[in-house]
């Protein structure tokens, strides 16, 4: 975990000022952020940590791709995106996410269009290594976590004041860092350094993790 804050909305203008904070502290060298297409996060990312990639969740936009079409035809819609998800390569993904789309565009447009705009911000993750892949296409380590605040606050419900919210939240935060710290590696030591040799042949490129 590295930040916590409050603020009373997730405009541009706080995200800008909580990211300016975590580079102040000394995070650095970000390749790649994970979140869901929030405007005013995006907008922050790319004034703050320039340079970086992002990756637009897979899950967020599976949500926003099957709520345009017929329920009727979400199970279909959804079994044929994932396809593309389960190609070996980038190249090979590119291919399949256009062949997809393109297999859409009569029947459902609105879709097609989506699939057209988003291609290269859900695709971001297939230029680093494969092992890498299904650690980074989706936030859903963080959605767990948001998951466990939120029960944890709806019991109290009201705050008196910010620092109240911190105190709780904070206390699930770093429940879960601890666990993070115990736990597994997120990634191998062998596939990380697949990453920096990538590195060390194309120069300046940016590439992988941050969530």
């Amino acid at each position: 975990m590295l930040g916590l804050d409050v603020g009373p909305s997730e405009d541009e203008a706080f995200w800008t000022v909580f990211l300016r904070s975590l580079v102040a502290r000394g995070l650095s060298e970000v390749r790649l952020v994970t979140s869901d297409a929030h405007r005013g996060l995006k907008g922050a990312i790319e004034v703050v940590l320039q340079g970086s990639s992002w990756q637009r969740c897979r899950v967020h936009f599976m949500r926003n791709a099957l709520s345009l079409v017929p329920k009727v035809a979400q199970q279909m819609v959804g079994a044929t995106i994932r396809t593309v998800f389960a190609q070996p390569d980038a190249q090979s993904a590119r291919e399949q996410w256009r062949r997809v789309a393109d297999g859409f565009r009569t029947r459902f447009p609105k879709l097609a269009d989506l699939m057209e705009v988003a291609e290269e911000d859900v695709l971001a993750y297939a230029v680093f290594p494969a092992e890498h892949w299904q650690k980074v296409w989706s936030n859903n380590p963080l959605e767990r976590v948001n998951k466990e605040v939120k029960r944890r606050t709806n019991v109290v419900g009201i705050f008196p004041n910010e620092a109240a919210v911190i105190r709780l939240v904070g206390a699930v935060l770093s429940e879960q860092h601890d666990e993070w710290q115990v736990g597994k590696r997120y990634f191998s030591a062998g596939s990380l350094a697949k990453l920096e040799r990538n590195e060390e042949v194309v120069t300046k490129q940016p590439e992988l993790i941050a969530g």
